[in-house]
């Protein structure tokens, strides 16, 4: 099938202290956070001054995709879109309309199911077209690839660094511990394509395992962070500070944290992780390792030309699970009713 471009898609992130509060607020309208909750957040992006790396980050993604493009001799010009602060999918989606591109693949930053990890970026592409009218490109987004094996891959291997990085007395005590961005557990019910709810929580738990079994660790915890919203609406817990505590109480002397629901060291990663969760290990005398997230292991963007080849040569899906290839508004790949 023929394509003329690839669509890379994101959250987004402020790239100055003038545009945290607005692109705060982009982020959670409708949803009833409290202003001093975002006054709290925005606090973490000032510590950075004001720059998210996420946007970055990206930049840097989609270069190595180009460079793999330009490797296997695929003609596939790329562009970036954001959710939620510039550049704008709409924007984006307009300049693809005035340079002729008529169809296009959309790569989503996430590898997940669930409502912000996938349903809101089919609602991005919709919002995008609409925003253009009738000259829009067709936009096919790509599968949730979090069984894929390169992405497996290059978290087994990150997470292995982080084991190395520890000295060896708290190497062989540490506690596995993944982790994934926090929902509300309303949203985490919703069926996946195999007609069973909590899609997302369920894939978070099958990385987890497919990591897990690779480095012949038996014992792990699954668990969650940066949780937002009304504090009366249940999310997914424990919380990544929270279970450090519980574990120093079992006394646990050293944690190695995989955040595995993220593929790139954007703020939640490097606030919530790299110093709230680190600060709460040292507080207990824990030995601390954090591993890298997939995102810069040149194997992700192989991954992404992989799933480039699915739909434009019919290649097989590679996958290391048997839950459905879910996620994709292509063919044979669709979401289940209602996601």
């Amino acid at each position: 099938m023929s394509f003329d471009a690839l669509l890379l898609l994101s959250f987004g992130g402020p790239e100055g202290p003038e545009d945290v509060r607005p692109f705060l607020e982009n982020v959670t309208r409708g949803r009833g956070v409290p202003p001093e909750r975002l006054d709290e957040v925005a606090e973490h992006y000032y510590h950075f001054g004001g720059v998210s790396p996420i946007n970055q980050l990206n930049r840097e993604m989609i270069a190595a995709i180009e460079a793999e493009l330009s490797e296997q001799g695929r003609n596939l010009p790329v562009y970036f879109g954001n959710r939620n602060w510039h550049p704008m999918v709409e924007d984006t989606v307009a300049k693809m309309a005035q340079d002729g591109v008529r169809r296009a693949l959309v790569f989503a930053t996430s590898a997940w199911g669930g409502v912000s990890g996938c349903r809101q970026y089919h609602e991005d592409i919709a919002r995008a077209r609409a925003a253009v009218g009738p000259d829009a490109p067709e936009l096919v987004k790509i599968r949730q690839f979090f069984d894929h094996p390169l992405f497996v891959e290059a978290n087994v291997d990150a997470v292995q660094r982080a084991y190395e990085a520890l000295d060896e007395q708290h190497r062989e005590q540490a506690r596995l511990v993944f982790v994934a961005h926090s929902v509300p557990i309303k949203a985490d019910m919703l069926e996946g394509p195999d007609g069973r709810p909590q899609w997302y929580s369920r894939q978070v738990a099958e990385l987890a395992r497919l990591v897990a079994e690779r480095l012949e660790v038996d014992e792990y915890d699954v668990v969650w962070q940066s949780r937002s919203g009304p504090p009366q609406v249940p999310w997914l817990e424990p919380d990544i500070c929270d279970h450090i505590e519980q574990l120093h109480g079992k006394g646990v002397q050293a944690v190695v944290v995989a955040p595995i629901g993220f593929v790139s060291d954007h703020l939640e990663v490097i606030w919530d992780l790299d110093n709230e969760a680190k600060e709460t290990a040292e507080e207990h005398g824990m030995g601390f390792s954090r591993a890298a997230t997939a995102g810069p292991d040149p194997r992700f963007a192989k991954m992404v030309v992989e799933l480039i080849a699915e739909h434009t040569d019919g290649a097989e899906m590679r996958k290391l699970s048997s839950m459905p290839a879910a996620g994709s508004s292509a063919n044979g790949q669709t979401c289940a009713p209602g996601c």
